[in-house]
């Protein structure tokens, strides 16, 4: 029970903190450790016994209901606990980045001298209001999501605070007008077929395999597509995986059939060009149609590269200026290079725009693959598009389905129709198949993976 002091003007309160002290050996004595306070609020005091006495009991019902925060942790100020909590988050190298900036720009300048028991509900919708004004809704969504996660952790893993100031409800007042997304534009398969065209023109037969890989796989750009190595492309995979019984039990699965493995991206960390597992952890397999294996199994006899996708030059992607050099001549268009001296090799026709894909970028092609899925006599279970998009499935359908191979088989059958339909039978241009290398000696074989730093495999 708590107990009161009356002390010349003063009231001051005492109650157990849930602790006890701590012996010669380190370990908790029988002695409890009490907390005190003079008011129920910095600056105020307490106007007579019962109100003291009735917040000591207060704040014992919160220790003995797994809510109560001491005193000395809630004063915590917000500069060392972001940092903290910072070093403890278990992040990749890009959300680190992210998160280092947002934190050391915007937030801990803002709160950085404020307790992190003291931040109350009303300062926190006065700092949002400022936030959505001066931000893009892009930049000003994470800046309130990682203070978000400050808040929540606060709560339940570090018990710094008894409750998140950050308080959800319904709006009320004066209502803001609903943001509209950007309606896609309907993408055509003779649009992503003119890509194909104007890729192979920029990029040669690397480039006509990329976008088609791309749309019939919805690989995530650019991370899983410049992380595809040939030892997981499907002419090689699942015979050559790295860890063997998993090449074993794929083999059994897809015999017969043809499937590739996503199992890094590509992307800089500390201006190295660095592997690392997919997004989300979303290592999978994927079901490949036969004319895509086909395209596969060319365009790796005609480089001896380990990327699958390399560059112009042999070198990586990540190495070159991707969106200025490739994608964007691909989608807009570009004009003719006429032959000059000392320049014959940037030789090239004139490119054509496709207007279907003004301003959008590399992800448009893989939720064209997820339209693709979607479309009405498609049959494919919402368990398998999810997987094969690397989403997580919710509710009791991602508990208690999984990918059947029937599932996978119908998917391989399904976008092998739309090939046949619009490209054979369409009669759409496709360009022979590139010379292969000579074949090497068995000590000479390309390289199956790369050398890039890596940052965990499972």
């Amino acid at each position: 029970m708590p107990y009161v002091e009356v002390r010349g003007g003063s009231i001051r309160v005492k109650w157990f903190s849930g602790e006890y002290k701590l012996g010669p050996d380190g370990k908790p004595t029988k002695t409890k450790k009490y907390e005190s306070a003079s008011g129920p609020a910095p600056g105020v005091k307490f106007q007579d016994e019962d109100e003291a006495y009735t917040y000591g009991l207060d704040r014992e019902y919160e220790q003995r209901h797994g809510k109560g925060v001491r005193r000395a942790s809630a004063a915590t100020l917000m500069s060392e606990y972001i940092w903290m909590w910072f070093d403890a988050a278990d992040l990749r190298p890009n959300s680190r980045k992210t998160y280092r900036s947002l934190l050391g720009a915007t937030i801990e300048p803002y709160w950085g001298q404020r307790p992190v028991g003291d931040i109350t509900a009303i300062e926190y919708d006065f700092w949002k209001r400022q936030i959505k004004q001066r931000y893009s809704d892009n930049s000003a969504s994470q800046l309130l999501g990682v203070f978000k996660m400050l808040m929540d952790d606060a709560v339940l893993k570090y018990k710094l605070r008894s409750e998140s100031p950050i308080v959800e409800q319904r709006r009320r007042g004066q209502y803001a007008k609903k943001q509209t997304k950007r309606v896609k534009a309907e993408l055509p398969f003779a649009a992503v077929h003119q890509l194909a065209v104007n890729a192979h023109t920029v990029w040669g037969y690397t480039g006509w395999a990329y976008i088609w890989t791309l749309a019939f796989t919805g690989m995530r750009p650019p991370g899983e597509m410049v992380g595809f190595q040939r030892g997981f492309a499907s002419p090689n995979w699942p015979a050559s995986d790295p860890v063997a019984s998993r090449g074993r039990d794929a083999g059994k699965r897809y015999a017969g059939m043809h499937a590739l493995r996503v199992q890094h991206q590509a992307y800089y960390v500390d201006h190295r060009p660095t592997l690392a597992g997919p997004k989300y952890d979303s290592y999978r397999t994927l079901v490949i149609p036969p004319f895509l294996d086909e395209i596969h199994t060319a365009l790796l006899a005609s480089h001896a590269s380990p990327w699958v996708f390399p560059s112009v030059n042999g070198k990586h992607l990540l190495t070159c200026e991707f969106t200025n050099a490739y994608w964007r001549p691909i989608r807009d268009g570009a004009p003719e290079r006429k032959p000059r001296p000392r320049y014959m090799r940037h030789v090239r026709p004139e490119i054509p725009a496709v207007p279907e894909m003004a301003g959008e970028d590399l992800y448009r092609l893989r939720h064209w693959h997820r339209e693709l899925l979607d479309e009405p006599g498609a049959d494919i279970a919402t368990v398998a598009k999810e997987a094969r998009m690397g989403h997580e499935v919710a509710g009791m359908e991602g508990v208690y389905s999984r990918v059947t191979i029937g599932m996978e088989m119908r998917i391989v059958e399904y976008l092998q129709s739309v090939w046949e339909k619009h490209v054979v039978g369409g009669g759409l241009w496709t360009p022979p198949f590139p010379n292969p290398l000579p074949l090497p000696s068995p000590g000479q074989a390309p390289p199956q993976f790369s050398g890039l730093p890596m940052l965990g495999d499972p």
